[in-house]
């Protein structure tokens, strides 16, 4: 018996009840997703995306926007378009480069700190931090079963792939 059979009780194919139990794991996922950015922004007043770039210009200081939206996944101008709202409410700077005066470096100004006092953990994401926590072969397995999921959209919208969650 397979994974399939063992899910439905049956030798065939999946039934619309196992299809719509997968329905309800992906609504609760998302349903986690948007329970924490509430709470992200109701207890430190900026969004999921804006508290993870502030983490990580904290761990990271002098960082760049191009390596900073290469370590959240998601593109460049949207990154830039994140620290320029943050720059704009006075938790971020940025500042030359010592080492290049042509490339720009981020810093948290004080403010930011209070912001990242009052964040509840974890700062990337309740749905990062549990896919991080998955061993690898895990992980692989959920990106092949995600990708077939993906092929049977008749409708995708590519571009979100490259948004922070709290934005979509």
């Amino acid at each position: 018996m397979n994974a399939t059979s063992l899910a439905t009780g049956t030798d065939g194919p999946p039934s619309d009840t196992l299809a719509f139990a997968v329905l309800k794991q992906f609504r609760l996922i998302y349903g986690s997703v948007k329970q924490h950015f509430r709470e992200v922004e109701s207890s430190c007043g900026v969004s999921g995306s804006q508290l993870w770039l502030l983490h990580e210009i904290a761990h990271l200081p002098g960082v760049g926007v191009s390596a900073l939206a290469e370590r959240l996944s998601i593109h460049q101008s949207t990154c830039s378009q994140l620290v320029d709202k943050l720059e704009t409410r006075g938790l971020v700077s940025k500042q030359r480069r010592q080492d290049d005066q042509r490339r720009v470096g981020l810093l948290l100004t004080d403010k930011a700190a209070a912001v990242l006092a009052a964040a509840p953990g974890p700062v990337e994401g309740v749905l990062p931090q549990a896919l991080q926590g998955l061993p690898d072969d895990t992980l692989q397995q959920l990106h092949a079963s995600l990708a077939d999921v993906i092929a049977q959209l008749l409708v995708r919208d590519e571009r979100s792939a490259d948004k922070p969650l709290a934005d979509l």
